[in-house]
């Protein structure tokens, strides 16, 4: 999983910490349109890397994002999280991952975290913003202003206080969103914020809506330079690449969802950008690259 290595662009440095990787979904269950044809057409470069051939299930990995620069440090996505009871996937109840100790492997103590950017509010993405103290949920990571986009949180806000029948986002939003904002940590910004106070304009967001209402994609760099895009949930697997009009269950949009993925692609395609995608496995980071009139993601050699 390449737990040390780090990336450069600009001022900042980006780093994975990972907190699972392997066999994890059916196609048929993530992507709700998806054939066997579909994978059959991607069978001499899906399988045995991005695909279990013993379990027909799709490679996942759950991880977040360091960033540091100038002594400040940043960290993109919380994962899943432990000890979270209200959980549909057996293999993220009450889990007892090592994530903490990864992070720490990369030099980082919760309290060195300054910012929690959350590129969208759903389950696998927000769990270690809270951990369990004495049967409560309190803040990971005490020091640090945790940033989440204002559309984003109004509408799942919005949709918790409907008293839906089923918890919103599979109980993460009760036990991984709301104790951060009754502590006072929350900071509500645009789908396009720059980081500018901070950071100079080396980390912004721009909207990358479609999966969720308020999804972004977190940049890094420059550019027109040495440039990353963390593209969140925009794209889940390399297979949507072969076709990217597979939805994923979880889209809240799904023509939305596909605009947000194509586009992605052909801005980036051809370019010197690295795009790291949420759940790609290792190495991750790779390039979009074009092949008449489709695309394809090429990894960086592991």
């Amino acid at each position: 999983m390449s737990p040390h290595r780090h990336w450069t662009f600009g001022a900042s440095t980006l780093q994975r910490v990972v907190e699972s990787e392997g066999p994890l979904l059916s196609p048929f269950e993530i992507f709700t349109d998806c054939t066997q044809a579909h994978l059959d057409a991607c069978r001499d470069w899906l399988q045995p890397r991005f695909q279990d051939p013993a379990s027909g299930l799709l490679t996942i990995t759950i991880q977040s994002f360091l960033i540091r620069q100038d002594g400040l440090t940043i960290l993109v996505d919380s994962c899943s999280g432990n000890d979270k009871e209200a959980r549909a996937r057996p293999e993220f109840r009450r889990a007892k991952w090592p994530w903490l100790e990864r992070l720490a492997d990369a030099g980082v103590k919760p309290e060195d975290i300054d910012i929690v950017l959350c590129s969208h509010l759903h389950v696998d993405h927000v769990g270690w913003n809270t951990r369990l103290d004495n049967g409560r949920w309190v803040p990971t990571f005490p020091r640090a202003r945790y940033i989440m986009g204002r559309v984003e949180y109004e509408h799942f806000n919005r949709m918790h206080q409907s008293n839906p029948e089923t918890p919103v986002n599979r109980g993460s939003f009760v036990d991984s969103v709301l104790p951060v904002v009754e502590h006072g940590l929350a900071e509500f910004v645009e789908m396009d914020h720059v980081f500018e106070r901070e950071l100079g304009q080396d980390v912004w967001l721009s909207p990358a809506c479609g999966h969720t209402p308020g999804h972004v994609f977190v940049h890094v760099g420059h550019e027109h330079g040495d440039h990353a895009v963390l593209t969140g949930d925009v794209i889940h697997h390399p297979v949507q690449f072969a076709d990217p009009h597979l939805s994923n269950l979880a889209d809240f949009d799904a023509l939305q969802a596909y605009e947000t993925r194509v586009g992605l692609m052909r801005r980036y395609a051809d370019t010197r950008t690295k795009v790291l995608t949420g759940h790609f496995p290792s190495p991750t980071a790779g390039r979009i690259v074009s092949r008449g009139d489709e695309f394809r993601f090429e990894f960086e050699a592991i």
